[in-house]
């Protein structure tokens, strides 16, 4: 039993002074720590700035006013009153409007026709015509929220007016009511989905130049295998600068440009220590196959986009061909991005993400194993 003690002390002392080496190690080598530390501080300030106005606003639209009567000319009045769109030109030809729209001097059409105002005291439907640029749809969004409700406004007005003569009702108007993305912003909405994906992408680049780093070292002719003290000194060390980079973006960043957040303060703080054990298991692997360190550069490279992709922010999973599912749900990334928009944004609770939780974990019991026979008893041809 003293025997026991006495080994598990020194695994313990082995083990502390190598996952403070691994931080002088970081420390050291600027491109590691600019990898994976500056690098997020980095990201939490550049990236959210991209995305600061939330909305796009004062988009140009052309109005064609072929009645050019009291009507129209409170319609216009209205909509010039709107933060989203801004009136570029108003016009009496269509096709005068078509053009600048082809030309992309303006994102859309208002079109007010002739016998706007009968219409409406006849109680007739239809008339006026919305065209949208489906070039970019976030500017297709805004301008149809900023036109609708100020020509909903002006016809409910003029509509009253003949109340008395008309059975014509203005239908009751849609309001949108965000659950978790309170301010309908791109910033809201684009942010926290890669904040995830940049802690990994960090982790792994960072984690394979270190350890591609010590594969290329050799002592007396023979080639650098991790100790079992060193093989968990690297990844404690690796899990610590991970773990605080995730509550730093998920606290400190998402306050400071009020994202949403706090939804499930203690399901996060589970979560985040798991999800990044996997990242690291996974950069263990990739690391023990690379032959220099400038590799993992190659890595990220062709990694980064298809990631994103494949995590169903660009686009939804539910859209993509079958086969592609389930190849995107194998990929740490892809769990994490949705774990913490779920728990960060949506509040969810914590039995609704264990399925989540316990394919990370398996799958970083895999990876560890994996990456610890590697790198302890495998070398660089």
């Amino acid at each position: 039993m003293s025997d026991f003690f006495k080994r598990s002390k020194i695994f313990l002392t082995d083990l502390i002074k190598y996952y403070f080496q691994t931080f002088k190690n970081i420390a050291s080598n600027s491109s590691i720590l600019t990898t994976m530390v500056l690098s997020v501080f980095f990201y939490s300030f550049f990236y959210p700035t991209a995305y600061k106005a939330q909305q796009a606003e004062a988009l140009p639209i052309v109005i064609v006013d072929e009645e050019q009567s009291l009507l129209s000319n409170n319609i216009i009045t209205q909509v010039a009153k709107s933060p989203n769109v801004r009136i570029q030109q108003v016009t009496g030809n269509f096709e005068d409007a078509k053009r600048m729209v082809q030309e992309q001097k303006a994102d859309g059409i208002l079109f007010l026709p002739e016998n706007l105002s009968n219409s409406i005291a006849r109680g007739e439907t239809g008339g006026i015509g919305l065209y949208l640029s489906a070039a970019y749809f976030l500017k297709t969004k805004q301008i149809g929220l900023g036109i609708t409700t100020s020509v909903e406004n002006s016809i409910a007005e003029q509509a009253a007016r003949f109340g008395k003569i008309s059975h014509f009702h203005p239908s009751i108007p849609i309001h949108q009511i965000p659950l978790f993305n309170t301010l309908s912003g791109y910033g809201s909405y684009i942010f926290p989905a890669i904040a995830p994906l940049i802690i990994h992408q960090t982790i792994v680049l960072g984690l394979c130049m270190l350890l591609a780093g010590y594969r290329e070292q050799h002592n007396d002719g023979q080639p650098w295998r991790a100790k079992t003290a060193e093989f968990w000194g690297i990844f404690f060390a690796a899990l610590t600068i991970g773990c605080l980079g995730c509550y730093y973006l998920f606290g400190f960043t998402y306050w400071l440009n009020d994202y949403p957040r706090g939804g499930n303060f203690w399901g996060m703080l589970i979560a985040v220590p798991i999800y990044i054990s996997c990242v690291i298991s996974m950069a263990m692997v990739l690391a023990s196959y690379l032959d220099i360190s400038e590799r993992a550069g190659h890595l990220i490279v062709f990694t980064s986009i298809p990631l994103f992709l494949l995590s169903g922010t660009a686009w939804p999973i539910q859209a993509m061909p079958t086969w592609m599912q389930y190849f995107a749900e194998i990929f740490p990334s892809t769990q994490g991005i949705n774990l913490f928009i779920q728990l960060n944004q949506m509040g969810v609770p914590t039995d609704l993400i264990i399925p989540k939780l316990i394919y990370l974990a398996t799958l970083a019991s895999i990876l560890l194993v994996w990456g610890y026979f590697r790198l302890k008893y495998s070398y660089k041809k």
